[in-house]
């Protein structure tokens, strides 16, 4: 059944095939390139949805603030065979580009596997509904298709979150499907044949090695892509104040966007914790022992806003600040609350005026 306006309205968080449909019709529409078996366009429209610019007289909005090589390379290895490894640090925005790389090259961006320790090789390949099983053994009605097998038999992108949280023998139930593009059913004595156009797109946090550390097999089957953080403080401002600007809108928040100093300080307190170091390199500094990401800004923003809207007079103050602050550094309580002290004695405290406000309400939250 389809989405209806209403039920789209009511919804948390839309697809990006939803989100961005106008901008995806406006591509198609205008696109002039060749279009690859199994996409709904040309790679270079991808590019264009992905990185922004212009179809027709619409604007289509940057998904992904980067080096745009990389984003380059991730859409020709989906052109081909190969299936495409997103690694990178926690908020290096893996899964974003996953979610919109999906929806601009196959209209769909709901074909996921979330990578956890309790993962199965059933949710990998397929299952059974056990009821149906029982009552009359192994049937087309009682298999119960992954999001992967979907993906195959209709010839689209599956994605797989979080790969390197999946036990050893999860992730080795992918090297089958990715060398010989079937999934055997023995059950039913058949087996599935991925139709043109079907590839996997995963993800894996930098921070999870260690965890469950991918066979050198599984590697060869993957292009992988290293995402970095935001190389600069432009780079890293622009992509909170875009994202910030998007789901303050989703959620209608009721307060006015952060000011461009308010942007401005958080993403230098963000660079400087996770540095170790101040942006002058003049003084080192102790680093929390959480992800301190791009993402976590966006998340305190987000947040403050919130906090603005509900409790306050609407526009971000520096008390909003300091408890998003709070709350986003000091997670391991004994060890961050002295890692947040030191740095708000040491650092923000000699930042003269323009810093004391938030220097004053992020002393009085520590306390």
């Amino acid at each position: 059944m389809s989405t209806t306006e209403h039920e789209t309205q009511e919804m948390m968080r839309l697809p990006a095939e939803q989100l961005y449909r106008e901008e995806l019709e406006a591509l198609k529409k205008a696109d002039k390139g060749k279009v690859p078996v199994g996409w709904q366009m040309s790679p270079q429209a991808v590019l264009a949805f992905i990185t922004g610019g212009k179809a027709g007289s619409t604007v289509i909005t940057p998904k992904y603030i980067g080096n745009k090589r990389l984003v380059e390379m991730a859409i020709a290895t989906l052109v081909t065979d190969r299936a495409l490894l997103l690694i990178g640090e926690p908020g290096t925005a893996k899964s974003w580009l996953s979610e919109n790389l999906s929806a601009a090259i196959y209209g769909h961006s709901g074909l996921v596997v979330q990578g956890t320790a309790g993962t199965t090789e059933e949710q990998v390949r397929y299952s059974w509904n056990y009821a149906m099983l029982l009552a009359q053994g192994p049937s087309q009605e009682a298999l119960v298709k992954s999001p992967i097998m979907r993906a195959m038999e209709a010839g689209g992108l599956a994605r797989f979150e979080e790969i390197s949280r999946c036990a050893s023998e999860v992730q080795d139930a992918l090297i089958s499907i990715l060398s010989e593009k079937t999934i055997s059913i023995p059950e039913l004595g058949r087996e599935i044949n991925a139709a043109k156009g079907f590839s996997i797109i995963a993800t894996a946090n930098t921070r999870d090695r260690g965890v469950n550390e991918m066979s050198a097999a599984l590697k060869r089957r993957f292009n992988i892509i290293v995402l970095p953080t935001p190389s600069d403080m432009e780079t890293e401002v622009e992509i909170v104040r875009k994202r910030v600007k998007e789901i303050a809108a989703a959620y209608d928040l009721q307060a006015a966007a952060p000011a461009d100093e308010a942007l401005y300080k958080v993403v230098t307190i963000f660079r400087e914790l996770r540095s170790g170091m101040t942006l002058d390199k003049k003084e080192k500094l102790k680093s929390p022992a959480g992800v301190i990401s791009t993402a976590e800004a966006i998340s305190l923003l987000t947040n403050s806003m919130a906090l603005a809207a509900s409790f306050g007079s609407g526009e971000l103050s520096d008390e909003d600040l300091a408890a998003g602050l709070q709350g986003a550094i000091v997670k391991d309580d004994v060890k961050d609350k002295l890692v947040w002290k030191e740095y708000l004695e040491n650092v923000m405290k000699k930042r003269g005026a323009e810093w004391r406000g938030l220097y004053t309400a992020c002393k009085e939250m520590n306390e």
